[in-house]
């Protein structure tokens, strides 16, 4: 038997919890999942799409040429011209990497990549919590 596997959710401290809930719900749809703590004040916050954001207000985000705390999320996106437009207004900075490539005021680099026509919706209907 061979095991198949896929990463159901990675955790990432954050210095502003809501700048982060908003922007990926915002620019790239990622739903709520669930929330622990009062929902205008989360200490943490899981997204249907695989990201968990706990609160860390004291957060020091490493220095942007420096191997930090994660090197980056590839975020899998059913429209890359019209994610790379919906967070512009957010006022990421682009990364040397490419035009797919953001940088978040935490630190976090963001790569943006094209999925297949209908593999996110597909992927997307998988309920990880179903038993």
């Amino acid at each position: 038997m061979t095991v198949k596997a896929y990463v159901e959710h990675v955790a990432i401290r954050v210095k502003d919890i809501r700048w982060h809930i908003e922007f990926f719900r915002e620019v790239l749809g990622m739903a709520v999942r669930e929330i622990d703590g009062p929902s205008d004040d989360p200490r943490q916050y899981w997204t249907l799409g695989g990201l968990q954001f706990m609160a860390t207000p004291d957060l020091a985000a490493p220095p942007t040429n420096e191997a930090g705390w994660l090197a980056h999320l590839g975020v899998m996106v059913d429209d890359l011209d019209a994610a790379l437009a919906a967070a512009e207004p957010w006022g990421v900075k682009a990364l040397p990497q490419g035009r797919n490539w953001l940088q978040l005021p935490d630190g976090l680099a963001v790569e943006l990549m094209q999925a297949a026509p209908g593999s996110v919706e597909q992927v997307l209907r998988v309920n990880p919590r179903a038993q």
